[in-house]
């Protein structure tokens, strides 16, 4: 409107298709600036809960004004609080009404808009129609699902619990060390439980890795065996999870906001027992004497933390990409270890450090590899797709032909490796259609169908 205002009302002659080209311009210069600071507002806001999430639990495991010798109490609290925050996001999607977001500089009123250009990333609109909370789902909980997710909740529990034990043992600057298995917990897991193979690249990082997780444990001051214990059963059990997770995923409708929710529900009774025998003596002790407004704050916080950070990371590979994502949670992870040495006063050494890095660096490889080789497999099932259409294309031509009567109609398709499969689909002659009775249209039809069958 303004621009249509200045045409109009200028007195110096410009063409409207220029001024409408400037407009455009404007416009897609104010759009990647604004998307600019939006990609960068998501990813800071990643780093700082991540961060802060794993700062405050070791505040909360191993500070003496703050925290008691009461970890599964700890965690179990920050369940209650994730699965209300969860129950709370559900309510409001409900109530919540959907606003339209549209890409700046966009021809909202063009009809050809939505089918013939393509689709705003997520840096330059800010939503796809929707509000933010239209993607949780209604919280409810029953107990047949409940049931089903009950294996995948058993790995939940232990998966937390070992990591909030490990970050009770060990230093912060050396907790990336010892939880830096998961990858090599994956592909082994991957080969026993799934059958997918590993590449030699793919060996060669995890020996990176594991190179690295040598040199930290050697060059750790403050060794925590304890601690490192605890760092590689949460690696592995981080691993059966990932596992379990895409198994349980369609009981919920591959909702995985849903299946938070169930998880921690499900959670909240599985530590109780826990609680009740290991720390029922600690709690009736030092609870009433040790809980503060701090302390209280800093549960609930580091609790609301826990359902975020699952938020935060959807939302940066969305307005990032996964590679992108990975190369932020590995230089977050250096930037984490090497902030603990200044806040902590942590006792630094050149084996320590070089393990650190040895061990992203590794891990930072591995994300590459395995990125490379499944776009190398997506090329091969699209090479593999599109010789199944051709072979399809070419099995109705023979239809064709065989319902013509032509003889010994012969398909040739060419695979990756210069092999050919050849397919011989005799008709009969002309001569045998006459005399015989048996070699019906039907019956053709029927040995084309075949043919295409055994093709495809």
């Amino acid at each position: 409107n303004y621009f249509d205002k200045f045409y109009t009302s200028s007195r110096i002659t410009f063409p409207k298709s220029e001024v409408l080209c400037h407009s455009q311009l404007l416009c897609e210069t104010m759009t990647a600036q604004n998307g600019g600071m939006y990609v960068f507002s998501v990813v800071a806001t990643y780093w700082v809960v991540s961060i802060s999430m794993v700062y405050l639990n070791k505040m909360l495991m191993s500070s003496e004004n703050l925290s008691i010798p009461a970890p599964l109490f700890v965690t179990w609290y920050q369940c209650i609080v994730t699965a209300l925050v969860c129950y709370l996001a559900g309510l409001l999607s409900k109530y919540t009404p959907k606003r339209e977001y549209h890409k700046l500089g966009s021809d909202a009123e063009s009809p050809q808009s939505s089918s013939q250009t393509e689709p705003a990333s997520p840096s330059k609109s800010r939503s796809n129609g929707t509000s933010m909370f239209s993607q949780f789902p209604r919280a409810e909980y029953n107990l047949s699902t409940a049931t089903k997710i009950l294996p995948l909740s058993i790995v939940f529990v232990a998966m937390i619990t070992f990591n909030n034990l490990c970050l009770k043992w060990v230093e912060v600057s050396f907790y990336n060390v010892a939880r830096s298995l998961t990858i090599v917990f994956n592909v082994v897991c991957s080969r026993i439980m799934l059958g997918i193979p590993s590449s030699p690249q793919t060996v060669a990082c995890l020996a990176v890795v594991v190179m690295g997780f040598v040199m930290g444990t050697q060059g750790e001051i403050n060794f925590s065996k304890w601690g490192t214990t605890a760092g590689v059963c949460s690696s592995l059990f981080v691993c059966l999870n990932s596992i379990y997770t895409k198994k349980v995923l369609p009981v919920v409708n591959d909702s995985h906001w849903k299946l938070t929710f169930y998880n921690n529900m499900n959670a909240i009774l599985l530590f109780l027992p826990l609680i009740w025998y290991f720390e029922r003596d600690i709690l009736l002790n030092q609870l009433a004497e040790k809980s503060n407004a701090a302390f209280w704050i800093a549960m609930t916080v580091t609790g609301v933390f826990g359902f975020s950070i699952g938020l935060v990371t959807v939302l940066q590979i969305k307005v990032t990409s996964p590679l992108s994502h990975n190369i932020s949670g590995t230089a977050k992870a250096a930037f984490q270890s090497m902030l603990a040495f200044q806040i902590w006063k942590n006792d630094a050494t050149l084996m320590g450090i070089l393990g650190i890095f040895v061990t992203l660096g590794g891990s930072l490889l591995y994300t590459l590899v395995k990125m490379n080789e499944n776009k190398n497999n997506q090329k091969k099932e699209a090479a593999a797709a599109a010789k199944v259409a051709r072979a399809k294309l070419q099995m109705t031509n023979t239809e064709s032909e065989l319902m013509r009567g032509k003889s010994s109609p012969t398909l040739d398709i060419s695979d990756e490796d210069g092999e050919e499969i050849e397919l011989l689909l005799s008709a009969p002659s002309k001569q045998n259609e006459i005399t015989s009775t048996s070699s019906t249209p039907v019956d053709l039809e029927q040995q084309a169908q075949t043919g295409a069958r055994k093709v495809e």
